[in-house]
């Protein structure tokens, strides 16, 4: 006569067992390879002009003023170009355009710029950032990094970023018509998409 516990233990069904075990180890790499993505995410924060920076920052004043001025540089070599100021306003709002030093194409005002941890010891980095008034602009009072990439809401001063953010742009030589600006954006899904179009038809 077979024991009570005898016949449980042949009422288990061991291939559901063997199955519950073996998703096990296929949880746990799905779970490192979240921990890992989440690893490549980096704070920084957003600011419209040097002095919010420093009355954020007030003993990297220097480091703020530097930032700043990396920043335009950036914003005249990378952001997006227009042969006229028409063209321009039409994608950023009246009034938010200006000619290049260059004079050769117009381009957006920097509505801010984006800054690494400013206290970290291998430096800073910084990125122009722009954003539209345009009542016809999907992406207006968003945050556009200088190769067209949509950050969100630009009420947000700390953003979770990619590390991929903080890697230079490719130098934009190509002026965009009138619409550019939006159809560039949507096709910046992913950094993966932004790298291959190398920023605003440049």
């Amino acid at each position: 006569m077979q024991s009570n516990k005898t016949k449980r233990s042949q009422s288990i069904n061991l291939s559901a067992m063997r199955k519950s075990f073996s998703v096990k180890p296929l949880a746990l790499g799905i779970a490192a390879i979240f921990l890992s993505a989440c690893g490549d995410q980096q704070e920084a924060q957003v600011f419209v002009n040097v002095s919010d920076c420093t009355n954020a920052n007030p003993e990297y004043a220097a480091q703020c003023k530097a930032a700043y001025e990396d920043a335009l540089k950036e914003a005249e070599r990378t952001g997006p170009k227009y042969n006229t100021q028409r063209d321009c306003e039409s994608e950023f709002g009246p009034n938010q355009c200006t000619r290049s030093q260059s004079g050769s194409f117009f381009m957006p005002f920097m509505a801010g710029y984006m800054l690494s941890n400013i206290m970290s010891p291998r430096g800073y980095y910084s990125q122009p950032m722009f954003t539209s008034y345009s009542r016809h602009s999907s992406y207006r009072n968003r945050w556009i990094g200088a190769d067209g990439y949509d950050f969100g809401d630009n009420r947000r001063r700390t953003l979770r970023v990619n590390e991929k953010s903080f890697k230079p742009k490719p130098t934009v030589t190509k002026t965009i018509s009138r619409g550019g600006f939006g159809s560039s954006v949507r096709a910046k899904s992913s950094w993966g998409s932004s790298s291959k179009r190398g920023g605003w038809g440049g």
